[in-house]
C-alpha cells in the first residue's frame, strides 16, 4: 500500500486501514457458508433479496461508489442509518453497522459515529451531514479525498484482501464473475447492480 500511494497516502491512511483484512463494508454477513442466504439472490431462493432486489432502483442502500462532497461511500453509510432507523434494513446488515467500511469512514473524517447516527435522525440531508462532519470532525484536502477514493474503490484489488474477495465470490456462486476484482464490486454485484458480463 505504500509503495502505492506514496507519502501523502502514508499520511492520511496510516492506522486506518494497514493490516485489515476486515475492511470489506459488510464483512460479516459475508462470512456465510455456501447455500446460505448471500447466494439467494443469484440462486433465486424465496428470501427478502428476492422482495426487495428485483431492480436496482428497490435496493435500499446506494452503491459504495456513488459520491457525496466527493468521497466515496460516504452515501451509503447514511442510508444504512436511515433504513435501518425505520426498521427496513435486513438483518445480515445489522452486525457491520458502525464497523468495516462504516468505522474506516468516519475516522478518516475524525466523527463518532454514534454522533453521527444522532445527527442523521434530525433529517438533514446528505450535504448538510457532510458540511457537519467537516465542523466537528475535519475537512479532507483534495489530494486527502483522491487518496481516499482510489484507496476504497480499489480495496481488494491486488492487496491483502483479494483472498477474501475471492472466497465471498465462490460462497456467493459468482466464483467465475471476471468483472469482480475489488470489495465495491462485489457488493454492487451482490445486490444486484453489478450484471453478469454476457
Amino acid at each position: 500500500m505504500r509503495d502505492c500511494f506514496g507519502a501523502v497516502a502514508c499520511a492520511v491512511l496510516s492506522g486506518l486501514f494497514e493490516g485489515c483484512i476486515h475492511c470489506a463494508e459488510d464483512s460479516a454477513r459475508y462470512s456465510r457458508r455456501p447455500g446460505e442466504m448471500a447466494n439467494c439472490f443469484h440462486t433465486l431462493e424465496p428470501c427478502w433479496r428476492n422482495a426487495q432486489v428485483s431492480s436496482m432502483a428497490t435496493f435500499p442502500l446506494r452503491s459504495p461508489s456513488e459520491k457525496v462532497g466527493g468521497l466515496f461511500y460516504f452515501g451509503r453509510m447514511l442510508d444504512k442509518i436511515r433504513v435501518h432507523g425505520k426498521g427496513e434494513l435486513p438483518s445480515d446488515y445489522h452486525a457491520n453497522l458502525g464497523k468495516g467500511f462504516d468505522e474506516k469512514c468516519v475516522i478518516f473524517l475524525r466523527v463518532n459515529y454514534d454522533q453521527l447516527v444522532e445527527r442523521v435522525k434530525k433529517g438533514v440531508t446528505d450535504e448538510e451531514i457532510l458540511q457537519w462532519c467537516f465542523s466537528v470532525g475535519r475537512k479532507p484536502s483534495e489530494s486527502d479525498i483522491y487518496v481516499w477514493n482510489e484507496f476504497m474503490r480499489k480495496r481488494g484489488w491486488n492487496d491483502e484482501v483479494s483472498e477474501m474477495v475471492e472466497r465471498r465470490k465462490a460462497e456467493a456462486g459468482m466464483a467465475d464473475r471476471s468483472n469482480i476484482q475489488t470489495s465495491f464490486q462485489f457488493i454492487d454485484a451482490d445486490e444486484g447492480r453489478l450484471p453478469s458480463p454476457r
